[in-house]
């Protein structure tokens, strides 16, 4: 639970920092941001809760990044005042990935200590 509730913290943060530092990535409200955010966590606990083990590290953070771009430049659909370039969505996808490894590196040492 304690993963639910990093994503949940730190994903939008992540999403609300790539609209202020890329252009290609415009919301047009901060609720916006923050929305696709949440989703993004929520999306990243399930699929680790369904792929993440021991072994699979650098596999789950692969389909953490694919799904990230794909929510990121999705919401565009959802969000018509969104402008979301697909570089946009890449440089967010990137970021989401690189989180995504720190907190499955974590996730893993807590499930191998036996404290998760």
């Amino acid at each position: 639970m304690d993963g639910l509730w990093m994503k949940l913290l730190v994903t939008p943060v992540l999403v609300v920092l790539a609209d202020a530092l890329f252009p290609e990535v415009n919301f047009a409200n901060l609720y916006q941001s923050v929305g696709v955010g949440f989703v993004l966590a929520l999306a990243g606990f399930f699929l680790d809760r369904a792929i993440l083990a021991p072994g699979s590290l650098w596999l789950s953070t692969a389909i953490d990044l694919i799904v990230g771009f794909l929510i990121v430049y999705g919401s565009v659909v959802f969000l018509p005042d969104a402008q979301i370039s697909p570089m946009g969505a890449g440089f967010v996808a990137i970021f989401y990935g690189v989180a995504e490894y720190l907190q499955h590196t974590w996730l893993l040492r807590a499930i191998t200590s036996g404290k998760a």
